[in-house]
């Protein structure tokens, strides 16, 4: 099954370290094969962020979003 990742938005968030980051939401998307002449994607509802240099973000039930790396959280700007 081929995939891909479609950016949806993009922000700033201010870290709990004080420092800026630009966050990318994406959604993935799988190829369509009903119709092989035609390239189509379906999204299949999942939703990842990122940061815009491509670290992952964990998103906690209630929003927060936090580095992967370094716990570092982070709120919309």
């Amino acid at each position: 099954m081929e995939t891909r990742l479609h950016l949806l938005d993009s922000f700033t968030a201010r870290g709990s370290d004080g420092a800026t980051y630009r966050v990318r939401g994406y959604e993935h998307l799988v190829r369509d094969d009903s119709t092989p002449a035609l390239d189509l994607w379906e999204p299949t509802g999942k939703v990842e962020y990122r940061l815009a240099e491509g670290e992952p973000l964990e998103v906690e039930r209630d929003g927060t979003m936090r580095i992967a790396r370094t716990g570092v959280a982070l709120a919309a700007e």
